[in-house]
């Protein structure tokens, strides 16, 4: 294969390389970052270029760090800045910020879950994902749990402590 048929070699091996050395299969991968495996494989080959929100879930599920990480960035055709923008905004905008929502979809596969937070939206109220959030199986049940206690302790009934009366003088003489 020429180099113009696959323009992304560098960033590709680079990629191919992460996954290997956490031992972890096309399959594993593909399923952490959402994409399938004929995709992540010809990304590895360097004939597709991630999206930068793909890039983005490739450098965080494979623990590239920030200097290498900006480097494969760079190797995408993205520009460093927007990086470093991308990687903010995801953090800072996202700390401040409540979604409500009135929907769940969630998918349960052998890598993990995936909740897709959802809202009516539009004329024809069409759901539309607010917010997703991926996670190991072992910590969705841990969320499980927390959010069961918590939401039973909400609905005990609130028990109001009084405080016995003070006994006044005279009934503390007699």
């Amino acid at each position: 294969m020429s180099s113009a048929e696959r323009p992304f070699r560098t960033l590709g091996w680079q990629l191919k390389l992460a996954r290997e050395q956490l031992k972890e299969t096309l399959a594993e991968v593909s399923g952490a970052v959402e994409i399938d495996n004929e995709t992540l494989e010809l990304i590895e080959q360097g004939q597709r270029r991630p999206s930068e929100d793909v890039l983005l879930l490739l450098i965080s599920h494979l623990g590239v760090e920030d200097t290498e990480a900006s480097s494969l960035w760079e190797l995408a055709g993205y520009t460093s800045g927007s990086l470093e923008d991308n990687a903010t905004s995801t953090v800072t905008n996202h700390e401040q910020r409540v979604i409500y929502t009135d929907m769940v979809h969630v998918v349960v596969n052998d890598f993990g879950v995936v909740m897709n937070f959802m809202q009516g939206s539009g004329a024809n109220n069409q759901a539309i994902a607010v917010a997703r959030v991926g996670m190991s199986k072992q910590h969705a049940k841990s969320v499980l749990d927390i959010l069961t206690q918590t939401l039973e302790q909400a609905d005990r009934p609130k028990v109001t402590k009084l405080l016995p009366q003070p006994k006044n003088k005279h009934q503390a003489k007699d």
